[in-house]
């Protein structure tokens, strides 16, 4: 599965989604619930495998079992999102082996359909879910509307990486003065959580942080910056730190934008992703990344990003 998003083209604002459904039983009737997961994420699509149960884990956890060499958990989402799935929906049943921030985990879905294509453009952000229903918004990060008017839900996998306690992003602290950067440094993310983090962070390197959530906020925050220092922009900005995944615009079709704007093209770029794979790597060199780092180390994001500032300091 992994090697299908290479070939989208860098700063297309498309991505890749895994299209797979969880059936939701009320009453006497069966509702389809379409859910989709970035293809970057996706390593495989396996039949229900036999597991070994794990005493004492949380009920949405299936249990573990070993993929040629590896032990991986597997959560059965319907369970985590509190769905009452059909009796009838187990022969069906498949589970999507993913991996990002370097973790494998498998998740078990009701039916996978298809890939689709989509561009971010058409992706709304997560608070376009109201909760009604019983869902949880905050275990959505996106939804798009596919054939038929019928809505497409983009889950935040990585909330149940964190509820599990797999991954826990380094927050070490920096020894007084090993750092002593100014000027400014432009961080795009859509999660509050992980601005929260990596804000944090550079502060600690001597930054001050503009935050945007998507690349179309991020492109109108470097036109009111340059309205403001013209040519001086460069000394001022010294650097933007950019997630993949974002509403509107992703972090590549940003990057492009910014690498092709000759204002803006000698601003270095870091990209900061969960997605952990080759490709995506590749794409953010492409896109005119000098760093691309899968969050979150603490100690690599300090010396990639002082590595990159350093080299363009005017």
């Amino acid at each position: 599965m992994k090697g299908q998003g290479d070939i989208l083209k860098v700063g297309s604002n498309e991505m890749e989604l895994v299209d797979f459904r969880i059936f939701k039983r009320e009453g006497d009737e069966v509702y389809e619930g379409i859910y989709g997961i970035n293809v970057a994420k996706v390593r495989e699509i396996i039949r229900f495998p036999k597991l070994t149960e794990l005493p004492g884990t949380p009920p949405f956890i299936e249990g573990i079992f070993d993929l040629r060499g590896v032990v991986i958990p597997v959560v059965n989402l319907a369970k985590w999102m509190g769905v009452d799935a059909p009796d009838n929906v187990d022969k069906e049943s498949r589970v999507i082996i993913t991996e990002f921030n370097n973790i494998l985990i498998g998740f078990v879905v009701h039916e996978a359909k298809r890939i689709r294509r989509i561009n971010w453009k058409d992706i709304e952000p997560a608070s376009f879910i109201s909760g009604d229903g019983g869902m949880d918004s905050s275990k959505i990060t996106g939804v798009t509307r596919i054939e038929d008017d019928a809505v497409l839900l983009i889950l935040d996998l990585e909330s149940v990486v964190q509820e599990l306690g797999l991954y826990q992003p380094a927050s070490g602290k920096l020894e007084d003065g090993k750092y002593n950067f100014s000027g400014y440094v432009l961080l795009l993310d859509d999660s509050s959580t992980a601005r929260r983090i990596i804000k944090e962070a550079l502060e600690q390197m001597g930054f001050d942080v503009i935050e945007a959530t998507d690349g179309e906020n991020g492109l109108r925050i470097l036109e009111d910056m340059y309205t403001k220092y013209g040519e001086e922009i460069a000394s001022k900005l010294r650097l933007i730190a950019s997630d993949i995944e974002m509403p509107l615009m992703d972090g590549f079709h940003f990057a492009a934008n910014v690498k092709a704007d000759p204002r803006f093209k000698m601003i270095p770029i870091v990209f900061n992703s969960s997605i952990s794979d080759y490709f995506s790597e590749l794409r953010g060199k492409e896109a005119g990344g000098e760093a691309y780092l899968v969050k979150f180390d603490s100690n690599l994001f300090y010396d990639e990003v002082a590595r990159v500032v350093r080299a363009h300091i005017q």
